[in-house]
């Protein structure tokens, strides 16, 4: 392979596209390639991808491990046919072996890699690199062409490609020291889903758990206290997933009468019961090709337990009053502020429901947990509030009243306080110490 200048480097216009749903991904990927002297452009899913690449070709294409509109092996397989000349690096193995092999590869596997380093969640399959295929001459071109800020972790990255040719290479995982590039608190390098607010590390924590499992089909377990966000988290995974577009259908089984959850959850017939004057699609039907959200399950009466089980076990439901069977694609993810582990045991719950659905477990913490983020939520909470009325502001010492609550009912707890102080502060625009009042929270 012949080396290319430096100089060439510098002066070539070269353009990445990276095509991902996470918008916060692309950021990330984006900020780390501009700082490698790339023009980067954005797309949300595959055909955007597309139509970008149609009217101005990218030296390079950077694809997440899912598309939201497009099967990924299939979008793949179609832009190496027609684009050949582009490098495209996919998620899951699916780098481009026979197609355009550019000379800076190394440069966006680099980003990638430092990306995965940020938020080990925002790329869950970033290829490795074999050694055998990275030219020196690459490697060369890659150290002249980064800030100077970055030589240490350059001088990293080409003492790990850098190996002699052998018979039959290791596989070698490129991964840049967080220290070779500016210093951030954690909070800032590993962007946090943004319906989840707070810094803390449990909340980063259940950023990382999300985005971990949002693109598969995975049942999940979303545990936590009253008020922690548990529907927040649910929605998440939802939006983040292959399903995005799809229905997410909510139902509360504590919130519906025993008599009429079945109905409820699974649908009914004409006349199947007194008063049902018209058949009725149920909740799970209504997610099809989307998401159910079961939220406190653990309230589900046994008897619905063991025909919700069928459904989860063969994907087929009876409505009410009906004797035929209805297929449905639906993926379940389900939520309580109960120990459903516990339950289970007791027999309370049913065992074989509970691993069904506890595949995949995210916990909430309650507010007591991460109450450094009570600052910021107090702004969020604001903020909202402000969509209707004017900002307002909070002094030093409601904060401090605040601050020394124990918030039983957690964060929304804190959202209804303060939409009472705002509503008895007037038209002040300053919540003060005397409009905070923890009498009738709703918990």
């Amino acid at each position: 392979m012949q080396a290319v200048s430096a100089s060439k480097i510098r002066t070539r216009l070269r353009t990445a596209l990276v095509a991902s749903a996470d918008r916060s991904f692309r950021q990330r990927l984006a900020e780390t390639l501009t700082g490698l002297r790339w023009k980067v452009r954005e797309a949300e899913g595959g055909a955007d991808a597309w139509s970008q690449a149609l009217s101005a070709p990218p030296e390079a294409v950077i694809v997440d491990s899912w598309l939201p509109d497009l099967v990924l092996a299939e979008f793949v397989k179609d832009f190496r046919g027609t684009f050949p000349q582009v490098d495209l690096i996919a998620a899951g193995g699916e780098q481009d072996a026979q197609g355009a092999r550019g000379p800076f590869r190394q440069e966006l596997l680099y980003a990638l890699r430092h990306c995965q380093d940020t938020d080990s969640a925002a790329w869950n399959a970033a290829p490795d690199l074999c050694a055998s295929e990275i030219e020196r001459d690459a490697a060369a071109v890659f150290m002249q062409t980064v800030e100077p800020a970055r030589d240490t972790a350059v001088a990293s990255f080409s003492e790990q490609i850098n190996l002699a040719p052998a018979m039959n290479p290791p596989v070698v995982s490129v991964r840049v020291p967080h220290d070779a590039t500016a210093v951030k608190p954690e909070s800032e390098t590993r962007e946090r889903i943004p319906e989840l607010v707070g810094n803390a590390s449990c909340m980063i924590e259940v950023s990382r758990r999300i985005r971990l499992v949002a693109p598969r089909m995975t049942p999940v377990l979303i545990e936590g206290p009253t008020g922690s966000g548990k529907e927040l988290v649910a929605e998440a995974v939802h939006r983040l997933s292959a399903r995005s577009r799809k229905p997410f259908v909510a139902i509360n089984c504590a919130a519906i009468p025993e008599a009429l959850l079945e109905a409820e959850l699974f649908g009914h017939t004409r006349g199947a019961f007194t008063g049902a004057v018209h058949g009725r699609v149920g909740r799970i039907e209504a997610a099809d090709g989307g998401t159910l959200f079961l939220d406190e399950i653990g309230e589900l009466p046994l008897a619905l337990q063991s025909k919700l089980l069928r459904f989860v076990e063969c994907g087929e439901l009876q409505r009410v009053g009906d004797n035929e069977r209805v297929k449905v694609d639906v993926r379940i993810l389900a939520a309580t502020h109960r120990p459903l582990a516990h339950l289970a045991q007791a027999g309370t719950f049913r065992s074989d429901l509970y691993y069904r659905l506890a595949v995949f477990l995210i916990r909430t913490p309650s507010l007591i947990e991460h109450k450094q983020d009570l600052p910021i939520l107090v702004d969020h909470f604001l903020e909202k509030l402000g969509k209707l009325s004017p900002v307002k502001r909070i002094d030093g010492a409601a904060l401090a009243k605040l601050t020394a609550h124990d918030w039983p009912g957690n964060v929304r707890e804190l959202e209804h306080v303060l939409e009472r102080a705002a509503i008895l502060a007037g038209d002040d625009p300053v919540l003060t110490a005397r409009e905070i009042d923890f009498g009738i929270s709703v918990h």
